[in-house]
């Protein structure tokens, strides 16, 4: 368990050992959120906007038959030279 008090300005300090399991470095965002058991949870802002982009974008992916980096990168070829290479 790691604590953290919250100065008259309303701050903290995030423990290390929690910043290290979130990967989160100075000036990094933190986001606040409740669960459906009414417990609020803390994570990485960058890394929840990531999986959030992944998951919308994973429908759109699959519609277009992109399913690995080669389709990828063959569409990226389509786009810059007109063609699939």
């Amino acid at each position: 368990m790691n604590l953290a008090r919250i100065s008259s300005n309303g701050q903290i300090t995030v423990p290390i050992e929690i910043r290290r399991q979130l990967s989160l470095n100075a000036g990094d965002k933190i986001l606040f959120f409740q669960n459906k058991n009414g417990e609020i949870v803390i994570s990485n802002a960058s890394i929840s906007a990531i999986q959030k982009a992944q998951n919308a974008f994973s429908s759109a992916a699959e519609a277009m038959g992109i399913s690995n980096e080669d389709d990828i990168q063959a569409l990226v070829d389509e786009e810059r030279y007109g063609k699939r290479i």
